[in-house]
Order: structure tokens, then C-alpha cells, then sequence
């Protein structure tokens, strides 16, 4: 049995507290200091107020204050925050982490930097360890949705990390027959991958919106959500490309765009965008809710507009990001750009 300690009780740190458990281990459950309330509740009856779940009787529960008293003797982390919550982890668990126990995140998104460089969390945060600092950051991508894996249906992810015998051995924790783990030392690729596609499945989600708000005309507008899936892959790959990832990684990026489109606060922005909506009525409505579509779509086309004044890409090569930038932030209308996604391959 090992001890394994989620820093973040979210909802996919804590559907990953089924297979942990259900493999024997002892889980401790540690609240960011925005989740005293879900704390509290767990501490009550087990039952999880935003992943509308039950949780297995034996899970241990932490408020932060005592977080490093959930550490203590803990065979390996996990960041579970939100990707709000990227500068708190680094400036406030970071340091307080053994350096002989790895550390593996579950948190999503990406950085942009002014020359265009687009960073991956694991790397942001080994960038803000010590010198010399032995902590080892895995990462977990791909698609699977919180309550779905809680539910226990087949779920395929990828863990990544350099140093794959390492990563072997992480996995060992978690897998179960359905929850199935590949490894790739790819960290870049992977994590780029499962942060693009939140952007592109609101991207994605525009058809959606448009056959709502057209109403029953006996047309599907299956061939449109499917364009627009399809270009959303291509642009992803070339985004890999730029970013310096392995190209197979799309296959993990494609998974994660088709379950996000299928369900997701990013399906709901491209979805109310696509009915018509100015974001500022589409953020009105989501009021509360933590918007990584809207965030990650921000960045990307910032990098991709940083990189085009160097001379490195065309904002022409990425026509469906660019229109879900100027929906966002640049307050034109809806007019997706069909003309430029042909192309010679």
C-alpha cells in the first residue's frame, strides 16, 4: 500500500480517488482554499457537492491549513488544482514538497510567452524550483470527463515524464480495468495536446449553437460540426509542431476535443457564441464558472500572432482559432471563415 496525497479536491482529483483507493492505497483528499465548503461536506457523508458523487468511505479528508500533515509520509502528490490556481501551487506547495516524492498534475491548460512560445505547466513550475531541486513533475493528459471516471466507464489517458521507468511505476498506482494509462515521455506534446483542445471545442461547439438557433429545419448540420472538428484537429497539429511536440500526441488531443464537445462549460461558450451571443452575454450567463476555453483560446492566438510578426507562421494558417480569438476579444460577430480552411496538404 502507498500513500498518495491530491492537493486540490476538484472534481478529477477527486474522481482519481476511486482507482487510488480501489487499488488499496491510502488517499488523503486535500482542499485548495476555495474548497472549505467541499470539505466540509465530505468530512459529513462522503458525498462531493460539484462532482455530484460519493466518494469511497475511508477516503481521508483535509482542509489546506493542515496540508502538510497530509503530506507527511506520502509516497507520491498530486496536483489537482484548478488551472486558475497555477501561481498558488508554485508559490505556496511547491515549496513545501519532498523532493524525493514525485509529483504527477492533473491540471490543464498552458502559458504564453511574448515571443510566442506556448509553455506547459510542469514546465512553468520546474522553472520555479530551486536550483538543483531532485522533484520530479509528472503530468496526466487526455480524454476523460470526472464523473465519468468516478462511474467507473473505460477512461484512456496518457502520463508523461522523461524518465519512463519512473512513470511505470506511477502508473502501477492508478490503473484499473478502466482506467487505462499509456506512457510517453513527451510532457510537451501531451500536455499541449489536452490544453489546445479546450479552445477548439469551443471552436467546435459554434455548429451546435447554429443548428440551435435554426431550430428543427431538417438539416442536421452534422457536416458542419464535422468541418469544423476536422480543422480544429489540423490546427491543433500544427500547434504541436510549433510547439516542439511529438505529432502522435493529436491522438490524445482529437479524445479530448471529441468528449469536450460532447459536454463542458467550452462546449457552452462556443455553443451560445454559435446562437448568436456577444461573450459578454455568454459570461454573464456562465456567471461563476471557471472558463479554460476562453482562457487557452486567448493564449494560443496570442503565440500564434507573436509568431506571425516573426515571420514563423501566417495568422492565415489557423483561421478558426483566429475567428474564436475575435469572438472573444475583439467583439466582431459570428461569421466563421469557411473559405480559408481549404488548402493543399
Amino acid at each position: 500500500m502507498s500513500i498518495i496525497t491530491l492537493i486540490g479536491s476538484g472534481q478529477m482529483a477527486s474522481a482519481l480517488t476511486f482507482p487510488l483507493f480501489e487499488n488499496g492505497h491510502e488517499v488523503r483528499l486535500v482542499g485548495s482554499p476555495l474548497d472549505d465548503e467541499v470539505i466540509a461536506r465530505l468530512r459529513a457523508d462522503n458525498y462531493h457537492i460539484n462532482l455530484r458523487r460519493t466518494l469511497r468511505e475511508g477516503v481521508k479528508y483535509y482542509n489546506i491549513s493542515a496540508v502538510k500533515e497530509a503530506l507527511a509520509g506520502a509516497d507520491l502528490a498530486v496536483c489537482g488544482v484548478s488551472s486558475f490556481g497555477v501561481e498558488w501551487f508554485a508559490e505556496e506547495i511547491l515549496p513545501i514538497l519532498d523532493e524525493d516524492v514525485p509529483l504527477i498534475s492533473v491540471t490543464k491548460g498552458m502559458l504564453d510567452r511574448e515571443d510566442g512560445t506556448l509553455q506547459t505547466y510542469p514546465d512553468y513550475w520546474a522553472s520555479r524550483l530551486p536550483v538543483g531541486s531532485r522533484l520530479r513533475i509528472n503530468a496526466i493528459g487526455g480524454p476523460c470527463t470526472a464523473r465519468d471516471l468516478s462511474d467507473h466507464a473505460p477512461s484512456f489517458v496518457a502520463f508523461c515524464e522523461p524518465d519512463l521507468e519512473e512513470l511505470a511505476k506511477i502508473r502501477e498506482l492508478f490503473a484499473t480495468d478502466y482506467y487505462l494509462i499509456s506512457l510517453t515521455k513527451d510532457v510537451t506534446g501531451l500536455e499541449c495536446a489536452v490544453a489546445l483542445k479546450n479552445g477548439y471545442a469551443l471552436g467546435t461547439a459554434l455548429a451546435i449553437g447554429i443548428k440551435e438557433k435554426l431550430g428543427d429545419d431538417g438539416i442536421d448540420h452534422n457536416n458542419m460540426r464535422s468541418a469544423l472538428f476536422q480543422e480544429s484537429v489540423k490546427e491543433m497539429l500544427d500547434l504541436l509542431r510549433l510547439a516542439g511536440g511529438g505529432t502522435d500526441m493529436i491522438m490524445f488531443a482529437a479524445g479530448d476535443l471529441d468528449v469536450t464537445v460532447a459536454a463542458g462549460h467550452s462546449r457552452t461558450v462556443g455553443l451560445l457564441l454559435g446562437k448568436g451571443y456577444r461573450i459578454e452575454e455568454a459570461l454573464a450567463q456562465l456567471k461563476g464558472q471557471t472558463l479554460k476555453a476562453v482562457v487557452i483560446a486567448t493564449r494560443t492566438a496570442r503565440a500564434v500572432k507573436a509568431l506571425a510578426r516573426r515571420g514563423i507562421v501566417s495568422e492565415d494558417d489557423f483561421p478558426l482559432l483566429m475567428h474564436v480569438n475575435e469572438l472573444l476579444n475583439e467583439g466582431k460577430e459570428l461569421n466563421i471563415p469557411w473559405g480559408k480552411f481549404p488548402g493543399t496538404m
